[in-house]
């Protein structure tokens, strides 16, 4: 099978569009033959060598997370998939879905969303997981709850303004200016161009403050959360883990971190939502897998609205 594999780390250019052995499942697993798959900024943080404490330096290696696709083969513990299902979802810890098959965990896919194409479910489950995750897991978002949204044209923040509408929050959407008909067209109430003004000096205090680029730190955000307010970053630095230790253990306001769980349940939950309409895919380009490197490339500008999607043909 086709698939972009590094054998290194390093630049965009390390991506190496391939052939490789197609692999084999375990008894848990079902074969997926990829059609779609998703840029998110994990992908290239891994490809630089960010995070080799974590991912290690054994190679080669077959990066990507989200993947949509159909089921093509079922181990034998499997029971809620069988060949010819349409699945989204999540290749697993160790990824693999830059290819054209990948083995799959049962507990990390669900049913695609009848109303989306391959490419716009592929671009779903790490933006719109952890933003799921962030605000109703870490933040206990309530109707009528006033959310902050930083960085809402991205992956994470363009799901992060859907779903707290969704659950009946006021939101205030943080962006560039290319960016502030998007996030309006999400349904944000409020769309704040960066560029124009800081938010953190605004008079408005938030219940929840999701920093989806991890750009704004905890301190810069107090003045503006609630007493009880909860700020919540998706960068895992010394200083944010040590800040989400102290506030767990003090009253008042939170810092905490978010970490993408992916699992099927929340999946279905997102495949409603999706399907009665309430939310959609944003997707910026689609770029053909042989050109991992270019989109690769693009993410890491931030220009991006909302996702990149790979298309994987075969």
């Amino acid at each position: 099978m086709k698939a972009v594999v590094i054998r290194q780390y390093g630049s965009p250019e390390v991506l190496q569009y391939e052939d490789v052995a197609q692999p084999t499942i375990k008894p848990d697993q079902v074969l997926v033959k990829i059609h779609a798959s998703s840029v998110n900024p994990i992908d290239w943080k891994i490809r630089k060598g960010m995070l080799k404490l974590i991912t290690g330096n054994k190679f080669p290696k077959i990066l990507g997370f989200d993947l949509a696709g159909e089921v093509v083969e079922v181990g034998s513990q499997v029971t809620r998939f069988q060949a010819g299902d349409a699945v989204y979802g999540n290749a697993g810890l160790g990824g693999g879905a830059y290819a054209e098959y990948a083995a799959v965990g049962e507990k990390y896919l669900a049913p695609k969303p009848n109303n989306m194409s391959y490419e716009e479910a592929a671009a779903v489950p790490g933006g719109a997981l952890t933003a799921l995750q962030a605000l109703r897991d870490l933040g206990k978002i309530q109707s009528g709850h006033r959310v902050l949204i930083n960085g809402a044209g991205g992956g994470v923040g363009s799901f992060g303004v859907q779903i707290a509408k969704a659950l009946g929050a006021e939101v205030t959407g943080v962006c560039s200016g290319n960016k502030l008909e998007l996030v309006k067209s999400l349904g944000a109430d409020l769309v704040i161009d960066y560029t124009q003004q800081d938010f953190t000096d605004g008079n408005v205090q938030y219940d929840i403050i999701l920093d989806a680029v991890a750009k704004r730190a905890f301190g810069n955000c107090k003045r503006v959360l609630t007493p009880q307010g909860v700020y919540i970053s998706t960068l895992p630095i010394p200083e944010v883990i040590v800040q989400s230790v102290l506030t767990s253990v003090l009253p008042g306001q939170k810092a905490k971190l978010v970490f993408e769980n992916p699992n099927s349940q929340d999946l279905i939950y997102l495949q409603g939502l999706i399907e009665a309409g309430k939310i959609r895919a944003v997707i910026d380009r689609i770029y053909p897998l042989a050109e991992l490197a270019a989109a690769h490339a693009y993410s890491e500008s931030e220009r991006a609205g909302g996702k990149i999607a790979i298309a994987i043909p075969g």
